[in-house]
Order: structure tokens, then C-alpha cells, then sequence
């Protein structure tokens, strides 16, 4: 099957030739051409160019885009879309006062969602998760990693990983799992953290291997959840199996996660709410990718990870959505665009690069999506008619978006 989008007003995000991640002020690089076509070919970007060189061919479909704007779709490189049930109930505690640590010593929390988890059946929960799946795919998303962690026992993590391995098979687009058995520690295992890393790495990670429900593999490395220690056991079992470690670091204080990280060059360290000028010094030494989750900072009212500071320092930034039931219960990556914009100081341009070819890069996919290229998935995003695509973060309470594809198939119909 082939067709032609013509009369594009901006084709976003044009990469060709060796393409790479993108640091510093090369972040402000968003190539495009102006009144544009595009061809898809068997779901597959095949041609592009200036209508001005445009030859029409009667025998191939073409649709027309007056005034409407044709990029990649968003890529969602950190969430947590598999979980049972909600945490609805936690949000009126925070509004009442209670922290976030004050909601998981009174039982709340991961350990509420592990427990919600274990009590879901496969089938229940892959049904809920579908529905998360379909929705956030009509916002834009044509490449997501989704993690474990609300299982936190054998059975339950796997439980998890098969739930992801069904929807990779029904759903056309890139989808990673990423093992994170080390979210919390179970309350069975209270003040024996070894003994339940001893349970991760030895029960849980082979079993997950030998099913090849995992791409990567995580650990919560904060104060009061797992230590430096555990989380270089967790990064070194993954080597062995071929797992690339994603860690969760920085969230809420900076002890040393960040520069062990950094060290054993990981694929990515998420959150980054709590950066020193010494964290900095480690990232720039190694090729680990940060990624920032404003709609997390938005939710729980913490620091924003300073963006501007990263791409001052000549880094990479990345977007995700953390889309979780505890502190981002949403998987909406346009409004983390809005979000990197309006709180993180980001421009339209660098945070449109951050959540398309650089997450593209953070889930090691960049050879497939992330940007308009010869060669890979027609995965993409057409707005409705809008000004520019600075209109997309700045009127960031409405749907712009008319049509998603996912190689070369609609997805949504928004007229």
C-alpha cells in the first residue's frame, strides 16, 4: 500500500544521514520542510520533498494536509502503564497535606498497587492496561517502554511482563519492557533489603530471561527504597542476561546514584528532580542519557529537573511521561511537551526533540522512529490546521492532534 500526504505546511523533525543524539544547543535544531509531501510505502517512510518538486501520480492515493503540520509521533521512553485499579484515593490525601513518604509509611503507595496487582487477574489486567494503551496512542505516542514493579513477588513481575508481551503483539508500534522487581521492598521482606535483591536477582531475573519478557532492567535508587549497593547488584545482573539498566535516581535527595550510574554508563537515569552541579560533572563524562518527567514534578509539586542547566553544560535532555497510578496518573506526552516548555524553560524546539529522536535513542529504538527518515516506521502525527508547532505546547489544554498513524495505518478520527 502506498499513499502521499500533500500540502503539509511544516514536515517536523527531517533526520537524514547518520543520525545522533542530540546535546547542548544542537537541541534548538529542528529541521523541516515548508509546504511538503511525504510517501509511505507498506507502513515504511519512502520519499519526501518541497511541493514545489512534488509529481503527481493518479495511480497513488494522496491526502491533502492543507495547513496542518506532519511529524513524529511522540516517544514515551518511561512509564508505568501496566497497574491494576487506581490510587485516586492517595491523591485527596496529598491534598490534604500528606507526603508522598507519609502515603507509603501508611500503607499507600507501590505497596498499595503491588497489592492490588496480585489480587488482578492476567486477563483483568490486560484489559485495563488495552484501554491505557489505545489512549494514549490517540495523543500521539507511536513508541512506548513500559516497566514492572507493582508485582514485587515472582509471579506478579511475570504476571506484568506477559500482560506487556500481549500488547506487543496486538498493537502496531515499538513496545520495551523494562524489569523493575526492585520498586519497593515488599512488606515481608521489612529490614532485609539484601534478602529481597538476594530474591530479585536470583528468582525473578532468571525466569523473566528465559521467557524474554525483559529489554531492560530498573531499580528505584532513592533514600528510604534501595541503596547505592543494590542498585550496582541490580545493573551488574542485568549485564549478565544482556539487560541495559534505566534507573529511577535523583527523584528526591542526591547520595551517589547518580554518579554510579554514570559510571557504569547505564542507558538512561529518569527523574533528576534533585541535580548538583556534581551530578552534572558525572553526566558529562558518560554517555547516559537523562531524562526528565515534568507531568511527575507537576503532580506531586517538586522541582522540575533543570533542563537549562543540562543543555547549558553541552547534555542531552529527554522527555517522558512516568505515566504511573501513584504520581502521574496520565500518559498524555503533549502536555509533558507544554510542561518542559512552561516550567522547565525548554523551547518548543528542544523539548520536541526531547520526546521524539532523543527518547528514541533512551529505549533504542532511534533506527526505527523518533524522526521523518527514509526507512522508518510512517509513525506519525498529523495536527489539525494550527499556526506553527510552537501552538502545540503553548495551547496546551487542547487537542490538537487530528490524525495519528502507526506504520501507515489511521489510528483516530478527531474531525
Amino acid at each position: 500500500m502506498k499513499f502521499v500526504l500533500i500540502n503539509i505546511k511544516d514536515l517536523l523533525q527531517i533526520r537524514e544521514g547518520k543520525i545522533e543524539i542530540l546535546k547542548g544547543k544542537a537541541l534548538q535544531n529542528l529541521p523541516s520542510i515548508k509546504n511538503a509531501w511525504l510517501e509511505v510505502e507498506n507502513g515504511i517512510i519512502s520519499k519526501y520533498g518541497s511541493m514545489d518538486n512534488f509529481e503527481a501520480n493518479s495511480a497513488i492515493q494522496t491526502i491533502d494536509c492543507s495547513g496542518k503540520i506532519v511529524m513524529p509521533t511522540w516517544v514515551d521512553s518511561h512509564t508505568h502503564l501496566v497497574y491494576a485499579g487506581n490510587r485516586e484515593s492517595e491523591f485527596v490525601d496529598r491534598i490534604k497535606g500528606l507526603t508522598y513518604a507519609e502515603i507509603a509509611e501508611k500503607g499507600g503507595g507501590i505497596i498499595n498497587s503491588a497489592e492490588k496487582l496480585q489480587q488482578t487477574s492476567e486477563e483483568e489486567l490486560y484489559q485495563q492496561s488495552k484501554i491505557r494503551l489505545h489512549e494514549v496512542i490517540s495523543q500521539g505516542t507511536g513508541a512506548i517502554e513500559i516497566k514492572s514493579g507493582y508485582g514485587l513477588t515472582k509471579e506478579a513481575e511475570m504476571k506484568m511482563l506477559r500482560v506487556v508481551k500481549r500488547l506487543q503483539q496486538e498493537f502496531d508500534l515499538p513496545i520495551k519492557t523494562t524489569f523493575l522487581g526492585a520498586h519497593a521492598l515488599p512488606k515481608k521482606f521489612n529490614g532485609n533489603t539484601k534478602a529481597y535483591i538476594d530474591e530479585v536477582i536470583n528468582e525473578m531475573l532468571p525466569a523473566i530471561a528465559a521467557e524474554n519478557l525483559a529489554d531492560f532492567i530498573d531499580i528505584f535508587c532513592e533514600k528510604n527504597y534501595f541503596e547505592l549497593e543494590d542498585t550496582q547488584r541490580i545493573i551488574e545482573a542485568g549485564k549478565k542476561y544482556g539487560l541495559p539498566a534505566k534507573i529511577h535516581v535523583n527523584q528526591f535527595t542526591s547520595f551517589g546514584g547518580l554518579q554510579l550510574c554514570a559510571e557504569q554508563k547505564v542507558l538512561s537515569v529518569d527523574h533528576l528532580e534533585v541535580l548538583t552541579d556534581e551530578d552534572i560533572q558525572h553526566l558529562k563524562k558518560s554517555t547516559t542519557l537523562p531524562v526528565a518527567l515534568p507531568s511527575c514534578s507537576f503532580f506531586l509539586e517538586i522541582p522540575y529537573t533543570p533542563a537549562r542547566k543540562l543543555i547549558e553544560n553541552n547534555l542531552a535532555v529527554v522527555l517522558a511521561s512516568d505515566y504511573n497510578p501513584g504520581s502521574t496518573p496520565s500518559g498524555n506526552m503533549n502536555f509533558v511537551v507544554s510542561l518542559a516548555c512552561i516550567k522547565m524553560k525548554m523551547t518548543p524546539e528542544e523539548a520536541i526533540n526531547a520526546a521524539t529522536i532523543n527518547a528514541a535513542f533512551a529505549m533504542q529504538v532511534e533506527d526505527k522512529v523518533g524522526s521523518i527518515t527514509k526507512g522508518k516506521l510512517a509513525n506519525l502525527i498529523i495536527t489539525k490546521p494550527i499556526n506553527s508547532y510552537s501552538f502545540l505546547p503553548y495551547s496546551f489544554g487542547s487537542n490538537h492532534i487530528e490524525e495519528v498513524y502507526l506504520k501507515g495505518k489511521p489510528q483516530i478520527h478527531t474531525k
